[in-house]
């Protein structure tokens, strides 16, 4: 395996294993699936999915689009990119980007809408 798919697989790994820490046992990795891929990380049944990225250089507006496109080739709700933050070692300190789209979904199932 060479070094940077070996991050790769690292990143992924660290993600499920902190997603499954903090409530969510169902996280796991997936399997490439070519040009119909449905992200690297799945946290359950009908749930969002993860596109991992461990980058020396951040590319927010790739990871999102990324994301996207597989929670649609997925039938998943939304996707998020998940990225590696340099010099940090924890999922937890990692970045989790989406569009405005995303976010606004989020805080409507959150109960964060109109009537507050």
């Amino acid at each position: 395996m060479n070094r940077n798919k070996a991050a790769g697989t690292r990143w992924e790994s660290a993600i499920v294993e902190f997603l499954r820490a903090n409530g969510f046992p169902w996280a796991e990795r997936r399997a490439l699936a070519g040009a119909l891929d449905r992200g690297d990380i799945v946290i359950g049944p009908g749930a969002p999915i993860v596109e991992a990225k461990n980058r020396k250089a951040l590319d927010l507006a790739g990871a999102v689009d990324e994301a996207n496109a597989e929670a649609a080739n997925a039938g998943a709700p939304f996707g998020v990119g998940w990225l590696k933050r340099r010099g940090k070692g924890s999922a937890g300190d990692g970045y989790v980007v989406m569009d405005g789209h995303t976010f606004a979904l989020l805080l409507r199932a959150a109960g964060w809408g109109e009537g507050l």
